[in-house]
């Protein structure tokens, strides 16, 4: 009886049969067998390992006295022939000697065999103790992890059918233990992306390198309320050889870490487009411009289709009645859709008129004071979100399913309203998204009604300006005549420059003009009293010198002006003009046939300085010459040198024929930015 007449690895129960596990290897189960004698006739190479002896060296010789302590020698002898005598297997551990010396505790397995000639032996399986107990506590170890293992374990087979999972997995899936095994993943675990998953786990068992924390979220039950995020890991199984055995997978909820995580991204969000506002709403002084920057912020982070719409009698400035549960007049401001959406066709169109009874809720929001929220729009809810039957069936068709109006408010005052809703967002508003859109409004209505009050203030100072400047015939004696006034944009306030044209005695012409430094109402206040003065002093038939004395102690009684001002005096029988210039940029004059030019007159200093006096110069202008009077508004930036801005203007009067109109139109356009910061007085006079 040898090792060699066992069938060899892998054989034993034909070709189909799957290959053996390589356990035995590790725990390096030796097996020998004794005759009646007390010899060794069978030695495994395992036993070689286990003893230290060679197969030569063990077979025939007494097992007693080749591995067994002389004081262990007879408890053995006992335990021998008992096995041999009564045929009952033992089991047990005790030491043995090593060919090396060493004393090893072994694990032993003994029992009786019988061949076919009736002789006996005894059969002895043995192994390490030391290594089987590290086994058996690493299985018990194993044992208890996964089945009291908060987190949900599955083994799967390279097919990544389940061949077992804990308790816990169970619980996670809602299915027990037993009915996992057999079955494939996408049985037991329906999320959207099981797909992904399976993917995972075949690359996995592909490569052997394990796939951690891959997040997936989903239900996995329909009767499952809300989603729920799912941590899942995943390993290669092999054994000791190296042969996969399949999968092992990890399932961690984390729906909290993920809620969590989910709402500080919000948050931050949340701050982001705050942040964003206060750079991006309020960036001029205009109402509808301002009401466009806030319905531009708002979409898509917080609605999909949003309308600004201010009270129209807070446009006017009119002081606000105390609110009642009558109807309101509103002017639509702005409107903005995330996507095409027939939402927009429901909403008052922006520049629009809208009356909405007191049912309304936007006009509800208005009255009270208090933002209005309807989570879940229904039926009922439309003909109080819209202005008519034809707009609530629009909203229904658009899909708008939650709705939120805030008011806007400014310094107690309530102007106007911010209209969200949404249609492709699926998230119903809720209160944080109250908070967000109250914050936006509450900096946005500032805005709105700084904007208000400062269009309200410049319309007053522009009407005034506009009321004081002349209003001349487009022909005097000698003369043909153009002009124009344009205001500073409506980012800055209407300033104090104006033109005159005074008619004189003996058919003379006074041109006049000036620039007051400052804006607004008290700016065009002041240029009107120097205008009076100015026609006052032109009735006395002074020179422009003298003129221009008088008006400097006007100007000195004025407190913080100064003024700079060319007054011209034109004698269409000697064809002189006289000049005098207190400060102000100097004129141009074209002449048929001859380049433009710059007059080099004496600067002199502005109006107001006092005690400095004016020097007067003197021009002919022939028939078909032209005078440009100009204000600084129309050279002066804050980009270019003055001198190529003069040289500029120059090239605009090549032509000293063209119609004065469509000079003075060239001039303007060619010369003008439209965000320039200061206002234009432009008077141009040709001689005939």
């Amino acid at each position: 009886m040898t090792a060699e007449s066992f069938p060899p690895e892998g054989d034993a129960y034909g070709l189909d049969t799957p290959p053996p596990t390589r356990l035995l290897d590790v725990l390096s189960v030796a097996a020998t067998v004794v005759d009646a004698d007390g010899r060794i006739v069978f030695w495994t190479p395992q036993a070689e390992e286990l003893f230290g002896y060679s197969a030569q060296e063990a077979l025939g010789k007494y097992a007693a006295r080749l591995f067994i302590h002389p004081e262990h020698l007879k408890a053995v002898v006992r335990l021998f022939t008992e096995v041999l005598e009564t045929g009952r297997s033992w089991a047990g551990a005790f030491p043995i000697r090593h060919k090396d010396g060493s004393t090893r505790l072994m694990e032993f397995r003994n029992m009786r065999l019988q061949d076919d000639l009736g002789d006996l032996y005894a059969l002895g399986i043995a192994a390490d103790h030391n290594l089987l107990q590290r086994v058996e506590t690493d299985l018990a170890l194993c044992e208890k992890l996964i089945a009291q293992s908060p987190i949900g374990l599955a083994l799967l087979d390279p097919d990544l059918r389940h061949v077992l999972v804990n308790p816990a997995l169970a619980r996670i899936d809602g299915m027990s233990a037993e009915d996992h095994v057999g079955r494939g993943l996408r049985e037991t675990l329906p999320l959207p992306d099981i797909d992904t998953i399976e993917s995972a786990l075949r690359r996995v068992l592909t490569t052997g390198m394990p796939m951690l924390d891959q997040y997936h979220v989903g239900r996995l039950s329909v009767d499952a309320e809300d989603d729920r995020a799912w941590s899942l890991s995943f390993y290669r199984l092999e054994d000791p050889g190296g042969r996969v055995l399949g999968a092992a997978m990890s399932v961690v909820d984390v729906t909290e870490r993920h809620r969590a995580a989910a709402e500080a991204d919000r948050a931050r969000r949340r701050l982001a487009l705050i942040a964003d506002a206060s750079v991006r709403v309020g960036t001029t002084l205009e109402v509808e411009e301002t009401a466009r920057e806030l319905a531009e912020i708002t979409v898509p982070q917080l609605a999909d289709v949003v309308a600004v719409d201010i009270l129209d009698s807070a446009l006017a400035c009119r002081r606000s009645r105390v609110p009642d549960d009558g109807p309101e007049l509103f002017r639509a401001l702005a409107l903005k859709a995330a996507h095409p959406s027939e939402a927009l066709r429901a909403a008052d169109p922006p520049g629009g008129l809208a009356a909405y009874d007191g049912d309304r809720l936007v006009t509800l929001c208005v009255h009270s004071g208090r933002p209005v929220l309807v989570r879940h729009v229904d039926a009922q809810d439309l003909p109080r979100i819209a202005r008519d039957a034809e707009a609530g069936s629009l909203l229904a068709r658009a899909g708008v399913h939650s709705y939120l109006a805030v008011p806007l408010i400014a310094h107690g005052e309530v102007i106007g309203a911010l209209d969200l809703k949404r249609t492709s967002n699926p998230i119903p508003f809720d209160e944080d998204d109250v908070v967000l859109a109250t914050e936006l409004a509450g900096r946005a209505a500032v805005a709105i009604d700084n904007a208000r009050w400062f269009q309200s203030v410049r319309n007053t100072a522009l009407t005034l300006q506009r009321s004081l400047l002349p209003d001349h015939p487009p022909e005097h004696s000698g003369l043909e005549l153009a002009s124009r006034y344009q205001p500073a944009q409506a980012t800055s306030e209407v300033g104090g420059d104006w033109y005159d044209v005074i008619p004189l005695s003996d058919d003379k012409t006074a041109l006049v003009v000036g620039d007051v430094m400052g804006n607004g109402i008290d700016a065009a206040a002041t240029m009107g009293r120097l205008r009076t003065a100015t026609c006052a002093y032109a009735d006395l038939d002074l020179a422009p010198a003298d003129v221009l004395q008088h008006l400097d102690k006007i100007t000195c009684d004025l407190e913080h002006y100064i003024v700079t001002c060319l007054y011209a005096v034109y004698d269409p029988r000697t064809r002189l003009c006289h000049l005098a210039n207190a400060g102000h940029m100097p004129p141009a004059i074209a002449h048929p046939g001859r380049s433009p030019e710059l007059l080099d007159l004496p600067t002199g200093a502005p109006l107001g300085v006092g005690g400095v006096p004016f020097e007067a110069s003197t021009v002919r202008l022939d028939p078909g010459d032209l005078l440009v009077l100009y204000t600084d508004g129309l050279v002066e930036t804050r980009q270019h040198p003055i001198d190529d801005r003069l040289d500029v203007l120059l090239g605009f009067l090549d032509a000293p024929e063209r119609p004065l109109e469509e000079t003075c139109d060239l001039l303007l356009y060619g010369l003008r930015h439209p965000d320039d910061h200061d206002d234009v007085a432009l008077l141009i006079a040709r001689a005939v």
